[in-house]
């Protein structure tokens, strides 16, 4: 199966990766490099942004924007240089910082939360407990609380095709499926799915058109899985990077699978003989993908952000 670099990004930490299909581009994050990019793979024509703050996801807008996650808040943006404000998130946790986020079937930015592991300078910190939640925010700024259970890193956040949410726990080595309340606003039933897979740990996911999931595994895992939603194995790709991130299916046809990567806590001498680390690849799958959801709520434009909502 080919596999091929196709941007040596040198990304601290490449994440969370669309492919735009209305601007034929794939978008993603460097979260330590605070910068998002923008890549038309085709000619090569590469856009950069500056981000005010480390940058940890990001979502396409119904209205042609983008939706960006930084260390505690969420941002409107309209690739310029300016981030408007819709919602800040665990502010009574100032140890804790935004994770992965991918915009939800209904239109609704999925995202999780961590213990901070990047300094002041960009350098990796120790986590030292599991404090990672599961939120839900609206295009009206609305936040709920998914779960009162508690992740190390959250990470994977993919819909399956019986309405439940697949996600992990990067620290765990878990991937988890939930069922989605009637209203949405809860996570129910969870059940583990991937557990203890030997090679690296599970980071982002996304789904093909067969239905099957397509996971990134980091810290020297040098690998994609792609397994059923139920945890069936159905194969195993390996990658030239060690850690790669995050995965999206794009092109014309979404016939091609994208693949950031992350060089953080590498030394200078694996980085001297291993240069593609950090890069942007491309796996011919044999199998194609979907379009990506949109952010944005269609009976309403305002902004309140709720109170979290009561758990029994």
């Amino acid at each position: 199966m080919a596999v091929d670099l196709i941007f040596p990004a040198a990304n601290t930490v490449g994440e969370s990766l669309v492919w735009d299909d209305r601007r034929q581009r794939l978008l993603w994050v460097d979260i330590v490099g605070k910068k998002i990019h923008s890549l038309a793979p085709e000619s090569g024509d590469l856009e950069t942004w500056r981000a005010p703050d480390f940058v940890t996801s990001i979502g396409l807008r119904d209205d042609g924007g983008a939706v960006v996650g930084l260390t505690k808040q969420l941002c409107l943006w309209d690739y310029d240089t300016e981030f408007r404000p819709l919602a800040d998130i665990e502010t009574d946790l100032p140890g804790n910082r935004l994770n992965e986020g991918v915009v939800g079937p209904e239109g609704a930015f999925w995202v999780g939360t961590m213990q901070n592991n990047i300094g002041p300078d960009g350098a990796p910190t120790a986590i030292t407990d599991h404090t990672g939640r599961l939120y839900r925010c609206t295009a009206r700024g609305e936040v709920f609380l998914l779960s009162e259970e508690t992740f190390g890193i959250t990470n994977t956040l993919v819909w399956d095709d019986r309405g439940g949410l697949i996600t992990a726990d990067t620290l765990k080595n878990e991937i988890y499926r939930f069922d989605i309340g009637s209203d949405g606003s809860k996570l129910e039933n969870r059940k583990t799915i991937v557990s203890q897979f030997e090679r690296g740990l599970p980071d982002g996911s996304c789904l093909d058109s067969e239905g099957f999931i397509w996971n990134c595994r980091v810290v020297g895992g040098s690998c994609l899985l792609r397994f059923t939603p139920s945890g069936e194995l159905d194969r195993v790709i390996d990658l030239p990077c060690t850690w790669p991130t995050s995965c999206a299916f794009g092109g014309k046809n979404l016939d091609t699978l994208y693949v950031t990567s992350a060089r953080f806590t590498m030394s200078e001498e694996h980085l001297n003989s291993h240069p593609q680390e950090g890069g942007l690849f491309a796996v011919d799958a044999g199998v194609t993908g979907a379009k990506c959801n949109r952010f944005g709520d269609r009976s309403s434009d305002g902004r309140q952000v709720s109170q979290r909502p009561d758990f029994d």
